[in-house]
């Protein structure tokens, strides 16, 4: 059984950061693409980010892209998302996911149906 806790969520004003990590429990988590996902109030959950299983390939939403960077740490099983130049519309809850075919390449990872382990949110709010 695998376990994905989040942390690092919180209240920031427009144009602020945050950094959110993710833990992750189990011995074959190098083996494994990871992934942010967010869920605003009334929305659908939707793909932020994802990393490929050694760190070397990263993918990010357009809305994402020149503000938010994912990275990993496989020593200490570990994922991050620096969120910079927030906006209110980045308010959401933000979810870790593990995706479930080990290694594998970069072909949907989009898709939240790739992805078997999900940890339980942690919020972000950002104000105006």
């Amino acid at each position: 059984q695998v376990q994905l806790v989040e942390s690092g969520g919180g209240l920031v004003q427009a144009g602020g950061s945050l950094r959110l990590a993710c833990a992750a429990s189990g011995r074959t988590f190098s083996r494994h693409a990871m992934a942010w996902f967010r869920q605003a109030p009334g929305k659908e959950r939707e793909f932020v980010a994802a990393i490929s299983y050694t760190g070397t390939n990263t993918y990010y939403a357009d809305s994402a892209k020149g503000r938010f960077t994912i990275s990993r740490d496989n020593a200490k099983n570990t994922v991050a998302l620096q969120m910079n130049s927030l906006k209110p519309e980045d308010t959401a809850v933000y979810y870790c996911a593990r995706r479930g075919t080990p290694f594998g390449t970069g072909r949907n990872l989009i898709r939240d149906d790739e992805y078997d382990y999900w940890g339980q949110g942690t919020q972000v709010t950002v104000s105006s």
